[in-house]
């Protein structure tokens, strides 16, 4: 297939409204575009560098945490959640009531990419892995009764109120499973010969305009990117998220898309990808660069505490982990007293390393503001 000469597909008439069924995707493509190469080869690039540094990073996973919190935030932002980062890492308890149901969207999210990730070194990229995926994203919130964890068996739409202005209609539930099932022997297909940020172009764009499930497709999606880079080792953690370029670039994104769809126009749809992805690694390379100055600089800060270094040091990567924290935390997470846990909290404190951000006599929590505004910056 020519991006050139490409045809998305064609809309099929329904009852009072029309389908798009797509073409498969699974079979080879070429394009003559030059700017296409030229973004590629950026895009490459900068993804190498990105995972280069969680290479190189001592305990990686403690930062990865970070990141997979702050997709979670993002992509659920996109569909009209609204739970600030700093939420996002609270306990339950400490959410307001009336925000809860959107705290539990983002929680789920940071549980679906867990353990998809985790699924990923005994399982390949599959449908079985995105259906898992999706029951655990929809466990317990909006869309926990639309089929979670199957692909639909009815007609869904994108915008609009109904199928009557829909902005967007995708295929007929009648043919998703084949359409899923060729999107699926697209990834692992080895005699097509297509670089694999191009087959992962292609496969954004194929599986949001099939639209597999009644709801979450979106995250699902973007969350397909750093599925399909860390199974086919391009990168070793999932340290790449393209949620924040969708969310700052949204009418762009949705339009690229519509483009394709409307136009044939998969040239604009790639470009806008490959940028997407140079920018995001870019930018998550500046961050784990700030990440290692900004450790040195606070080891070399706890080092004035003396015998209670040590015990400061597991702090450290505790607050790595979750950067808004109270003396509970550290009572269980580093097996201590109460009274040391308030020790080193007050230490921390002194030294400005962590803001008491409650005011509060009793139950006060303290955030690593340095840390935490790498990630929402």
């Amino acid at each position: 297939m020519k991006f050139e000469t490409f045809q998305a597909g064609v809309w099929q008439p329904r009852y009072q409204y029309q389908s798009f069924e797509p073409v498969p995707v699974d079979q080879p493509w070429i394009w003559e575009d030059p700017a296409i190469n030229t973004l590629l080869e950026a895009a490459n690039r900068a993804l190498g560098e990105l995972n280069a540094f969680s290479l190189i990073v001592p305990d990686i996973d403690l930062f990865i945490e970070m990141h997979v919190v702050k997709e979670a935030q993002t992509s659920s932002r996109i569909e009209g959640t609204q739970t600030g980062m700093d939420e996002a890492l609270m306990p339950e308890e400490q959410i307001r009531p009336e925000k809860r149901d959107d705290w539990r969207e983002v929680r789920n999210y940071v549980d679906a990419v867990n353990s998809a990730v985790s699924e990923l070194a005994t399982l390949p990229l599959s449908n079985r892995l995105l259906k898992h995926t999706h029951k655990i994203l929809m466990r317990g919130v909006r869309g926990e009764h639309k089929q979670p964890g199957e692909f639909r068996i009815s007609q869904n739409w994108i915008g609009g109120s109904s199928l009557m202005d829909a902005v967007f209609i995708p295929p007929h539930p009648d043919g998703v499973p084949d359409l899923m099932s060729d999107l699926e022997k697209f990834w692992h297909d080895e005699s097509v010969v297509v670089p694999h940020l191009i087959r992962l172009a292609i496969s954004h764009y194929q599986f949001e305009t099939i639209h597999p499930f009644l709801d979450g497709n979106g995250r699902i999606g973007r969350l397909l990117v750093p599925l399909y880079l860390v199974s086919h080792g391009l990168l070793a953690k999932p340290s790449l998220y393209l949620s924040d370029f969708f969310e700052r670039n949204r009418a762009s994104y949705y339009d690229a898309l519509m483009r394709v769809r409307i136009g044939n126009d998969m040239i604009h749809w790639v470009r806008f990808f490959l940028r997407g992805v140079a920018e995001t690694a870019i930018k998550g390379r500046d961050v784990f660069k700030q990440i290692l100055a900004l450790r040195t600089e606070v080891e070399h800060q706890v080092l004035s505490l003396g015998k209670r270094a040590p015990n400061a040091r597991q702090v450290l990567n505790l607050l790595y982990r979750k950067p808004m924290i109270n003396a509970a935390d550290l009572r269980v997470g580093l097996n201590v007293s109460q009274p040391t846990a308030n020790a080193l909290l007050n230490d921390f404190n002194r030294l400005a390393v962590l803001r008491e951000m409650t005011g509060a006599g009793r139950n006060k929590i303290y955030v690593f503001d340095a840390y935490l505004e790498l990630f929402i910056k």
